[in-house]
């Protein structure tokens, strides 16, 4: 089993705060999202970028993983440490577990696969890692539980619309057991509640003169119209468009104005004629 650096994965220093591992993180996802990336194996870069991420902004699992030091480098063969179960938390004899590790390497599944002890009656199995567009459909998923020394699997039916932390209940041979949802980050969708935001950038004779823009949705594209004089960071609303529920949540969309460099004699020009043609002063209200 290879080590893992999932800073150098993320592009990040160790000293990173979370903010900083965030934007690195959509940055690379959207880079590598394997529908829109055409980056030379994208689909396992995609995958690499959300393993990382998925630990790096879990502040357990990152101060799991530092334990680890800073002796290792990428590819280099790895085994844990003799006592990591134990200082960890990971299951050992006799207790409960469960897994459901997404496609995520032998080196995550190793360090992050096991769940604490449960107890005797109602117990929190561990997490269930699903997408958004799976939260968003519905889904089932088959996971393994260890009692006694005896593995079963279960079937988790997902219903559509569950929220990120959302916990699902589900028989367990010494008791029920808790299965808490946990949604994956997404490279287009950021999710509120029922709502979700998605950020649509426009030119800016777009947002002046108004457009009719198509807008992906989880249930599809819809076309959305944009108001002559649209601002960057006015927000649009399309009802209905968010989670199902009772009732559905919206999907809002934030506009982002995108502004083309002048790379040409010509569009440097354009720019003079605007320049010249609009009496137009963004900082007026200013002092001074």
């Amino acid at each position: 089993m290879q080590y893992k650096d999932y800073y150098e994965i993320l592009g990040v220093a160790r000293s990173a705060d979370a903010d900083e591992v965030k934007r690195s993180y959509r940055k690379l996802a959207r880079k590598y999202h394997p529908d829109v990336s055409k980056e030379k194996n994208a689909e396992s870069k995609f995958k690499e970028v959300q393993e990382a991420y998925e630990v790096l902004r879990d502040a357990e699992k990152r101060a799991a993983y530092d334990q680890l030091g800073r002796d290792y480098r990428p590819g280099q063969q790895f085994r844990p440490p003799p006592d990591w179960a134990q200082r960890f938390g990971h299951a050992g004899a006799g207790s409960q577990r469960f897994s459901d590790l997404n496609g995520f390497s032998d080196f995550f599944s190793t360090l992050f696969g096991g769940a604490a002890q449960a107890p005797p009656a109602e117990a929190e199995a561990g997490n269930l890692d699903i997408t958004v567009e799976e939260a968003f459909a519905g889904t089932k998923r088959r996971v393994a539980l260890t009692e006694s020394g005896r593995t079963r699997y279960v079937d988790v039916q997902i219903p559509a619309g569950v929220t990120d932390s959302q916990p699902l209940r589900i028989a367990g041979g010494r008791g029920a057991l808790i299965v808490r949802v946990k949604l994956r980050p997404h490279s287009l969708y950021l999710l509120q509640g029922k709502d979700v935001q998605i950020e649509l950038p426009l030119a800016p004779w777009e947002a002046a003169l108004g457009a009719k823009v198509a807008v992906p949705t989880l249930g599809g594209t819809v076309e959305l119209t944009v108001p002559a004089g649209a601002q960057s960071g006015q927000k649009l609303r399309l009802r209905g468009r968010g989670f199902p529920g009772s009732p559905n949540g919206d999907q809002i969309v934030s506009i982002k104005l995108v502004t083309p460099a002048a790379q040409s004699a010509q569009a440097k020009q354009a720019y003079e004629r605007m320049k010249s043609e609009f009496n137009f002063d963004p900082r007026a209200g200013w002092p001074g």
